[in-house]
């Protein structure tokens, strides 16, 4: 799909200097810019680019006065990062414009629809599924019984939505999650072996709520796991049984929460952090990478380490154990020194 500069400076209300017509169909960074792609400068460091790059038109901002030629065509405004992030969300909407349902798919005659969706092929979606406006399922997705899907929901190829999930409003499901699976429920008995419990819950992603690549959400024993509102989780990250993940939260990939563990608002949680079950981590909480969380955090705790101790801690023990050989060292040498003057 092809764009004219003018085109491009309506979208964003900015100026064209160069000509209008100048058409792109591609995105590029400005130190690679090729004929046809569109770019943009808003890094003093970069400014040097501007000058050599191929890029057919340069998004810069108005405070911009070229000090030599400029072969590219160029579109000012206030900000040129922002206006280049509208515009990279403008292209991913245009880009995933499609509607209808295409062909081969199974759709259970239960189901209940809203308008302008679009379901890919080789799709399958279950018995009373509700499907909200504008909702978009990629193809080879499976959408089990009892599903709610919200107005402006994503669901990309290849995602597993177990049956009587709810999903919320403007949520994106990204490629191979799986929501609702059974969660590690496991009784031994008195011969060692292990009886399944029925896990017989549900899972609860509210709006805005954004679901990484290979990450996995189990289902509850009894009552929901929940994702509360503006949740962004990375790619493979595990939540189990019961867990509750409270609004604004992020968590980067790799990390792993078991069971009945409830999380609050507005914290980061790095990647590959493990975090036992049956806890409470409190609001606006920092985990640093790799750090392991065996009990109870307060609010606006800052954790790093395994077991995880607070941040400033950590950093003065690193210090100590960076240092230990020499320590060593320097105690052996006053031992001999004592047992010589003995």
């Amino acid at each position: 799909m092809k764009f004219t500069a003018e085109q491009i400076a309506g979208i964003l209300e900015g100026t064209v200097v160069g000509n209008p017509d100048t058409e792109v169909s591609k995105l590029s960074k400005i130190e690679e810019g090729e004929k046809g792609a569109l770019t943009f400068l808003a890094n003093p460091k970069y400014t040097s680019y501007i000058y050599t790059t191929k890029a057919s038109i340069a998004i810069v901002n108005n405070s911009f006065k070229p000090e030599q030629e400029v072969s590219c065509t160029l579109i000012k405004v206030e900000d040129a990062y922002k206006s280049f992030s509208k515009l990279l969300e403008y292209y991913n909407q245009v880009k995933l414009n499609k509607f209808g349902i295409e062909q081969p798919v199974y759709l259970s005659d239960s189901i209940s629809k809203g308008e302008n969706i679009y379901i890919g092929a080789f799709t399958y979606i279950g018995n009373n599924v509700k499907i909200g406006e504008n909702v978009k399922i990629f193809p080879n997705s499976y959408i089990g019984d009892n599903v709610v899907i919200g107005d402006n929901s994503v669901i990309f190829s290849g995602s597993k939505i177990y049956s009587e999930t709810i999903i919320g409003k403007h949520c994106v499901i990204n490629s191979g999650a799986i929501i609702g699976a059974d969660g590690f429920g496991f009784a031994p008995n008195e011969n060692g072996e292990y009886t399944k419990v029925p896990q017989i819950g549900n899972v609860i992603l509210e709006d805005f709520v954004d679901i990484g690549a290979a990450t996995t959400i189990d289902r509850a024993t009894l009552g929901s796991t929940i994702i509360r509102k503006g949740v962004k989780l990375d790619n493979q990250i595990q939540i189990a049984h019961n867990v509750e993940i409270g609004k604004n939260t992020v968590i980067a990939a790799q990390t792993g929460i078991a069971g009945s563990t409830k999380i609050g608002e507005n914290c980061q949680i790095g990647g590959q952090v493990g975090i036992v079950g049956h806890i409470t981590i409190g609001n606006n909480v920092k985990i640093q990478a790799q750090s392991g969380i065996g009990r109870n955090v307060k609010d606006n705790e800052v954790l790093q380490g395994s077991p995880a101790l607070s941040y400033g801690d950590y950093n003065k023990s690193y210090v100590y154990f960076k240092n230990l050989p020499k320590l060593v060292k320097t105690i052996n040498d006053l031992e001999k020194q004592n047992n010589g003057n003995n």
